[in-house]
């Protein structure tokens, strides 16, 4: 909260995303002040874009900074070089540094005056969060989900409002601060200042959620090369972000291993033949196989289909059993009801939506990038949800936050809990 104020975003001009994945990096350049669509309200219009293979990222964080720094400067030049224009700042995600997310209430006596922006503040101060902070973890977001007045919730905006107590449910979401300086160092060497950080699961939700979902209530899965986020959205609000360090790489590590073959064979394998759901054709269709080595006369091995489904399966089955798992310890399993949407590279593997189905027990849906002006047609895939979120973030349309650069000097009554207590309040 800068200046007692809570963030809001206006943007006009250039707005650029960067999308550091384990596998690929992306960066959209959007213009801000395009033309007026048909309501007068001004469209936002791409302009520019980049991707290629990503260098030096592991599991989503960066572990060689010139591999990393090289893959960055190369997508963002091309971005440039198609918009004619340089940039200066981007917004980026943060797709490792173990994230960890937090609902903590607060409330504070207002004594039955009309609620103003001081009381906003108090019940917002950064001070309230210290419970929350350690020497090894660095906010990244601090999104107030849900006010209340008087115990009265489902407030959205308070101010105007009497009564005696004033509370307010924050989700704070953290990250070590290991990763966090490595991804903007290798930024900063390219040249380029970090204007903001979204954590992947967020900016992956905001690129292919519509309004609708978020408000019902929706979980998002972003299965990314080197990770499977999760993000889960009550009443319009992200309430849970979470990170498992497991993605489409390890299934192709997994071929690569079990049938003895280069990884590129491997991923090139599991894009036009990978499938996670057996078929009667399985064992008929059979598949050549190159061995490891350098051998051009080596003509490799075949195996039947059924052996790379069997092989692609049970790691498909892990990731969505640890998530499934994972969800019930928090108390967010049922809070986005039967709603889910799968996107990311790793989610076009075929028969994926169905066993997300069946093991997650939600009615599933393909997450693609929303539609926006000057789209091209290679970054319609949910490969670019990511990148494309984090434009929605930039464009000024993600959650209002609090900036907790400084403090105002709140008392707070105590922390009253955290996920427990929300969940018992709202259900």
């Amino acid at each position: 909260m800068k200046n007692g104020r809570l963030n809001t975003r206006v943007r006009t001009g250039l707005v650029a995303a960067l999308d550091v994945g384990t596998t690929k990096v992306c960066c959209l350049i959007a213009r801000a002040d395009g033309e007026r669509g048909p309501d007068g309200v001004q469209k936002p219009r791409i302009v520019g874009i980049g991707h290629q293979v990503s260098s030096g990222m592991r599991k989503g964080a960066v572990v060689d900074l010139d591999l990393a720094e090289s893959s960055i400067r190369a997508v963002v030049e091309a971005a440039e070089q198609m918009a004619g224009e340089n940039i200066d700042r981007v917004i980026v995600n943060l797709g490792g540094g173990r994230h960890r997310s937090r609902l903590i209430a607060y409330e504070i006596s207002i004594a039955g005056h009309e609620i103003g922006d001081a009381d906003i503040r108090r019940v917002l101060d950064p001070a309230n969060m210290d419970g929350e902070k350690t020497e090894d973890r660095e906010f990244i977001h601090t999104i107030p989900v849900g006010y209340t007045v008087d115990g009265t919730r489902g407030v959205i905006d308070p101010r105007g409002l009497f009564g005696e107590r004033l509370g307010v449910n924050t989700h704070i979401i953290s990250a070590l601060r290991g990763p966090l300086r490595n991804l903007k160092t290798a930024v900063s060497r390219c040249h380029l200042a970090v204007e903001d950080i979204v954590v992947s699961p967020y900016a992956s939700a905001l690129g292919c959620l519509s309004d609708d979902e978020k408000k019902m209530g929706v979980t998002c899965i972003d299965m990314g090369g080197g990770t499977t986020s999760v993000a889960v959205f009550f009443d319009g609000e992200l309430v849970h972000a979470q990170v498992l360090p497991l993605g489409g790489e390890h299934v192709t590590n997994d071929i690569s291993r079990g049938l003895v073959t280069p990884l590129i064979h491997a991923e090139r394998m599991k894009t036009l033949y990978g499938n996670v759901l057996p078929s009667v054709s399985d064992d008929e269709q059979v598949i050549q196989v190159p061995l490891m080595g350098d051998d051009p006369m080596d003509e490799g091995s075949t195996v039947p289909r059924s052996m790379l489904v069997s092989i692609v399966r049970p790691r498909v089955e892990e990731i969505f059993e640890q998530l499934r798992d994972r969800l019930a310890e928090t108390g967010f399993d049922k809070v986005a009801g039967r709603g889910l949407v799968l996107t990311g590279g790793a989610s076009q593997l075929g028969g994926v939506a169905e066993l997300a189905s069946r093991l997650l027990d939600k009615q599933v849906r393909l997450g693609r990038p929303l539609a926006m002006n000057g789209m091209p047609e290679a970054a319609v895939g949910p490969t670019f949800a990511t990148c494309r979120g984090l434009l929605h973030y930039g464009l000024g349309h993600g959650a209002t936050e609090v900036d907790i650069d400084d403090s105002t000097g709140a008392q707070p009554r105590g922390r009253m809990g955290r996920i427990g207590q929300w969940l018992r309040e709202n259900f």
